[in-house]
């Protein structure tokens, strides 16, 4: 997909413009990665990675990021015994996690509001 979109769209001013907006309106569609607290789902088949085709997966980056990502540090930490554990109930922190996914959702909503108007701008604009 990525090597079609780059040979459609040429080499004018506009060009990475075009192929960036619609690279993300195709991935779109994509299901978007949720935080959860392990402890309170009895499913272990939504631990499991539909692309990455394992059973049970975590994700984390930088804790300097979002506070999700300080949560699962944290954690993990404490499972290897490298702090204490934390001293919140399952239920806390899975109240965490749904804030952070509506938090996410929200951004990301907002981030595909802007690309429609950006699109429907440059539209209008070009011939």
């Amino acid at each position: 997909l990525q090597k079609s979109l780059s040979e459609i769209f040429g080499a004018d001013q506009y060009s990475r413009a075009r192929k960036e907006v619609l690279t993300y309106m195709f991935s779109r569609p994509m299901q978007m990665a949720l935080y959860f607290c392990t402890g309170v789902l009895e499913d272990e088949t939504l631990f499991h990675h539909y692309a990455l085709n394992v059973p049970f997966y975590t994700h984390f980056t930088s804790p300097i990021r979002r506070y999700a990502d300080i949560v699962v540090h944290r954690l993990l930490s404490a499972s290897l015994g490298a702090r204490c554990p934390l001293k919140m109930e399952k239920e806390a922190i899975q109240k965490q996690a749904d804030h952070c996914n509506d938090r996410k959702m929200a951004s990301k909503r907002v981030q595909e509001l802007s690309a429609d108007l950006f699109f429907s701008i440059f539209v209008r604009v070009r011939p």
